[in-house]
């Protein structure tokens, strides 16, 4: 009898299964194979950014949309891993190198919704109604939400599925493979690829944002082995990866271009950590030399630069410097100000912003200094900057340099890595001591040089300032 009870319940739960289609799915909201939009009421992203900034010209920090009007674009973000959270960054191409009258653009949704890559994955196709929505920016970005004041609101949970509508269309994203210092404004919001890029040495043994001073994000500097520019990698300390060490190796990255929490600088933005493919151990760091930092600054000095005999937005000429333009139509000039972010008397500075060149790479280089002749030899000087925005200052030693400008770039260079150079992440007003960079471990006659890199490009166009130089002796 026990045999045959169990023989009839196995005999029916056959039949059930048999009448299941094992390829059926439950549909997804808003799902449809079909959805046709009137050409009538599809806008571009183009006339959505140009709607900003004519509401900008009019002194307006947001656009209201009061039309039936819609957009089509491709989902390039994925909250899977943590790293993006209650946004969803969409663009209007998936292949970067086919472009067309429309230019590569990208925007961000604000949305009161969690967990949107079940709905929204990476390359699903959509549309986003737009009447009663507000275009605006957010942490520096253009983003569309809510709101009829100045700010932007998220579009909540009971209403984004009518918003942001779901197409049957996953498409395959190509990413704009480009090099740092080619990155625009016009790139926010997209994807894009950097190819033989690193993290920067100082940030090697550091995870991806879980160490005790991440607040919310984690910010290690990514550089380029081709122009050395550096950008910041933003990820989140919510990410399931934060707790990861970062990657000691080169290679290629993936992510989407846009800025801090703040606006301060550019971050680029991963997805998961499967988008860091850094598969090459042959790194491109400079060669370093350091010292450490002595525990006296000599009272002996060897060479003294205040910039106060120089005069103002003129280079820098005069006790012996080589200021040397190696690219750009900019070199290291004089200045004054009594802003927010003063000089000190009046400074050296460098700024490439409005240059209109592509790159620019200035040197500052002392006259020579033999080292052979006294003792406990230091280097001192003082730096502040009008926000970095992945420009950087290098200061660099050279014994082999024979004090001709053709032969700079040949000759070698070392970092003396002891030094402190104000960061692109420091406050821009104050001024930062480098401390007493210790010269006595290297011998024979050098001469010093602060190296600026950047170009004119709104990314790469920050300010540096340079003042008190000394290099100074024990007797």
């Amino acid at each position: 009898m026990n045999y045959i009870n169990r023989f009839l319940i196995l005999s029916i739960s056959m039949v059930f299964v048999s009448c299941v289609d094992e390829d059926y799915d439950i549909p997804s909201p808003n799902e449809t194979e079909n959805i046709a939009i009137p050409t009538n009421q599809l806008t571009t992203f183009k006339a959505i950014y140009e709607r900003f900034e004519q509401a900008e010209n009019k002194g307006n920090l947001i656009a209201f949309i009061d039309e039936d009007l819609y957009i089509e674009g491709y989902v390039i973000s994925s909250d899977r891993a943590g790293n993006f959270f209650k946004e969803l960054i969409i663009q209007n191409k998936i292949d970067a190198s086919n472009p067309d009258n429309d230019p590569r653009l990208g925007l961000k949704l604000e949305m009161n919704v969690g967990s949107l890559s079940d709905t929204y994955e990476f390359g699903r196709k959509v549309y986003v109604k737009l009447k009663g929505l507000t275009i605006g920016e957010s942490n520096g970005v253009l983003a569309i939400g809510r709101g009829e004041d100045s700010k932007i609101e998220q579009i909540q949970d009971f209403e984004y599925q009518n918003i942001v509508i779901r197409t049957s269309e996953v498409a395959t994203i190509t990413p704009k493979i480009s090099s740092l210092i080619h990155l625009t404004e016009a790139d926010e919001n997209t994807l894009i690829q950097l190819d033989n890029m690193q993290i920067n040495r100082f940030d090697l043994g550091l995870t991806y944002a879980g160490e005790s001073t991440d607040a919310f994000d984690g910010l290690r500097i990514l550089e380029s082995c081709e122009s050395g520019a550096s950008m910041l990698l933003q990820t989140s300390t919510f990410s399931d990866f934060k707790s990861l060490p970062v990657s000691q190796n080169k290679g290629r990255i993936q992510g989407i271009f846009s800025r801090d929490y703040r606006d301060d600088f550019y971050v680029l933005i991963v997805n998961s950590s499967s988008d860091i493919a850094f598969d090459s151990d042959e790194r491109c760091d400079p060669i370093e030399l350091d010292c450490g930092l002595a525990p006296e600054l000599g009272t002996m000095n060897l060479f003294y630069e205040d910039f106060e005999s120089q005069k103002n937005n003129k280079l820098i000429t005069g006790n012996d410097w080589t200021n040397y333009m190696e690219t750009g139509n900019e070199g290291w000039e004089a200045y004054s100000s009594t802003s927010s972010n003063a000089s000190l008397g009046r400074s050296a500075r460098f700024k490439s912003a409005s240059s209109g060149d592509d790159s620019n790479i200035g040197w500052l280089i002392t006259p020579a200094i033999n080292l052979d002749m006294q003792e406990g030899e230091t280097l001192s000087f003082k730096t502040s900057n009008s926000l970095a925005d992945s420009s950087y200052l290098e200061v660099l030693y050279s014994s082999n340099w024979d004090g001709a400008e053709a032969s700079i770039t040949s000759a070698t260079w070392d970092i003396l890595s002891a030094a402190y150079i104000v960061k692109d992440t420091d406050s821009f007003a104050p001024w930062f001591n480098s401390g007493n960079v210790d010269l006595s471990c290297i011998e024979g006659t050098i001469h010093i040089a602060f190296k600026y890199a950047g170009s004119g490009h709104e990314i790469f166009d920050g300010v540096y300032e340079l003042d008190d130089v000394s290099i100074d002796y024990l007797p």
